[in-house]
């Protein structure tokens, strides 16, 4: 009798497989949605796909007020926020996690600071950065900046720390200079979990993007969102928190696909 551990599904069967609890629920909604509008149209989590696509549509076209669509300016605005503060911090980490993972006076330095920053909850930084930048783009950046770098440099500076000594000894020993040694040994290694640590950041960084866009901005998805919830409009909140999710996922695949395109030395052939 075969182990459930020894069962390997293969690309079809995966894909299905991934897609079941997605129709699961997409069913039970359907389902709680036609029971609690049995007796009309009211107030609910559960509201109808109908009004959630009419009122995307809505969002889609152009605002006669301003000739925007409220939809994709929202959309717009939010993704050149958290690409602008993931690429700060994304540079941010390279750099200092190189430093602090080849050189142990930079980690003893920096290493006690990183964890206070890193044990600090970023949302309680945003009074503060309000003060010092007002309520405006830099806000929404350094707060992103701020949640994320710390964990990313710790990550990175961590895996340097971890190459075998023999590579670094290796390379000394063939003359390379620390620089060599950086840019030679540490970073084509540290590239691939750069890659993943960005990854790993995009969740926190949506909700950071998403509480100060609904604290300290006038646009954006996370504005529009809590926008809609000062008058209970669940049929453009439900689909926003939808769209951010796809947002997230996809750029999550795309990084993904990317690494493995860029480094796939750095990613094995999975077992399973």
């Amino acid at each position: 009798m075969q182990r459930l551990l020894n069962i390997k599904p293969s690309g079809g069967v995966r894909l299905l497989v991934g897609l079941l609890p997605i129709l699961l629920a997409a069913l039970l909604y359907l389902g709680a949605s036609a029971v609690s509008h049995i007796d009309g149209p009211r107030v609910s989590l559960t509201l109808s796909v109908g009004a959630m696509a009419q009122a995307m549509i809505d969002m889609a076209r152009p605002d006669p007020a301003t000739g925007r669509a409220p939809l994709l300016a929202d959309t717009a605005i939010s993704v050149c926020r958290i690409a602008g503060a993931l690429a700060i911090a994304t540079t941010l980490s390279l750099l200092m996690g190189l430093a602090l993972g080849l050189l142990p006076f930079k980690r003893a330095a920096w290493g006690p600071l990183l964890r206070c920053l890193s044990a600090a909850p970023p949302i309680a930084l945003l009074p503060i950065l309000c003060v010092a930048f007002g309520l405006g783009e830099a806000t929404e950046v350094a707060l992103i900046v701020l949640g994320v770098t710390p964990f990313m440099i710790r990550d990175l500076a961590a895996h340097i720390a971890a190459i075998p000594e023999e590579q670094i000894v290796k390379a000394q020993t063939l003359g390379a200079s620390t620089w060599q040694t950086a840019t030679r040994i540490a970073l084509p290694q540290a590239l691939p979990k750069l890659v993943a640590s960005l990854r790993a950041s995009l969740g926190p960084a949506w909700v950071l993007l998403i509480a100060t866009e609904a604290l300290a901005a006038d646009g954006g998805l996370g504005f529009r969102i809590f926008e809609a919830g000062r008058t209970m409009r669940m049929d453009v909140i439900i689909p926003y928190v939808v769209w951010i999710s796809l947002l997230a996922a996809g750029a999550d695949f795309v990084l993904a696909r990317g690494s493995r395109r860029a480094f796939a030395w750095a990613h094995p052939v999975k077992a399973r």
